[in-house]
């Protein structure tokens, strides 16, 4: 049998994306779009069709090049760029268990580095401004109501967006100890802990939708009865946060979406001296270094809170360093030094 480069890209996505490594939909969706632009850039390189393409076509300089037309032309920042070439890294590791005559190919691929990306803390709001987006929704309203109970489990559990659309009435347990069962990357489910506040919230929305006859498995739903996807969440996230920042000064000109609410439950969880432990299984990270990026960021914001605190000297600015002092105050420091050993 010839393997091919359309049996290879059809094997990696069928077989070795889905079935052995377990990844999710979205996770595979995005290999996807790495590969069809990778595709079209080859074809488009040597006016070939995709049936056509030899696998000896790709090589590491091609793959470099199509990295740069990537940040060239489609305006791609090097994380963007970075997340392509380890979709590729894949794919070749991948080809060289199948055909071990590009082995050499694939090392040279995987010594590919990454670029070095602007290490930004990530984004998130302080209790007031979640408070002003929780109490924007109109909760008189079924669609009001949705939103209300939507971003409040959204808070709450600090769930990916595509978690909390996946959420099923089954999922929730609203017993003694309420809690909701999340199911996130490779397909790995936790259970998170919900106020009551999120309960209450839920349930009220729940009535609604028993008031409407309304009855689906999935907890949220759109106007037409359909589950709400992932990007009818970030709509309606969108939403509320410009309502919000009517009246709250400090959201204004902000891009807020679903992730920032999941930075946000990170950096609460931390700030209420949370270990570092919980707040890794609370979020669903494979590595406890993912969740102590939040560490640096409450360090950081109690930096800045107790800069705006007077000194404790009675409000008069601290004596700068020796090293920092102008050569007029030093000379004067060595004649006061001086002074003291005058009988």
């Amino acid at each position: 049998m010839t393997i091919t480069f359309s049996y290879l890209v059809t094997t990696f996505f069928t077989s070795h994306l889905s079935a052995e490594l377990g990844l999710s939909d979205n996770s595979i969706a995005s290999y996807s779009d790495c590969m069809k632009l990778l595709i079209d850039y080859v074809c488009k390189r040597f006016t070939i069709q995709p049936e056509t393409i030899d696998l000896s076509t790709i090589t590491s300089e091609l793959v470099l090049d199509f990295l740069h037309s990537l940040e060239t032309k489609r305006g791609n920042a090097p994380a963007t760029r970075n997340q392509r070439l380890a979709a590729i890294k894949t794919f070749f590791h991948f080809i060289a268990r199948h055909v071990p005559e590009l082995m050499q190919t694939n090392e040279r691929i995987q010594a590919i580095k990454l670029k070095r990306t602007e290490h930004l803390p990530p984004p998130s709001l302080t209790a007031e401004e979640v408070d002003a987006i929780l109490t924007t929704p109109d909760q008189q309203t079924l669609i009001g109501a949705r939103d209300a109970a939507l971003l409040q489990l959204l808070y709450n559990t600090g769930a990916r967006v595509q978690e909390l659309a996946d959420i099923s009435m089954s999922d929730l347990h609203v017993g003694s100890a309420p809690s909701v069962t999340v199911t996130g990357k490779g397909r790995k489910t936790r259970a998170i802990p919900l106020w009551q506040e999120t309960v209450d919230a839920i349930s009220r929305y729940v009535d609604f939708r028993k008031q409407e006859g309304i009855e689906s498995e999935h907890l949220f739903i759109n106007a037409k009865g359909d589950p709400l996807t992932r990007f009818g969440i970030g709509r309606r996230v969108v939403l509320h946060a410009t309502t919000a920042a009517n009246h709250c000064p400090s959201l204004q000109g902000r891009s807020i979406t679903p992730h920032t609410f999941r930075h946000t439950t990170a950096l609460h969880l931390i700030e209420a001296n949370n270990d570092i432990g919980v707040v890794k299984d609370w979020l669903g990270h494979e590595d406890i270094k993912t969740a102590s990026q939040y560490l640096e960021v409450s360090i950081e914001r109690k930096r800045k809170a107790i800069e705006k605190l007077p000194p404790p000297d009675g409000g008069l600015p601290p004596e700068s360093p020796q090293w920092r002092q102008p050569a007029i105050l030093k000379f004067l420091n060595r004649c006061s030094r001086q002074a003291r050993y005058v009988a």
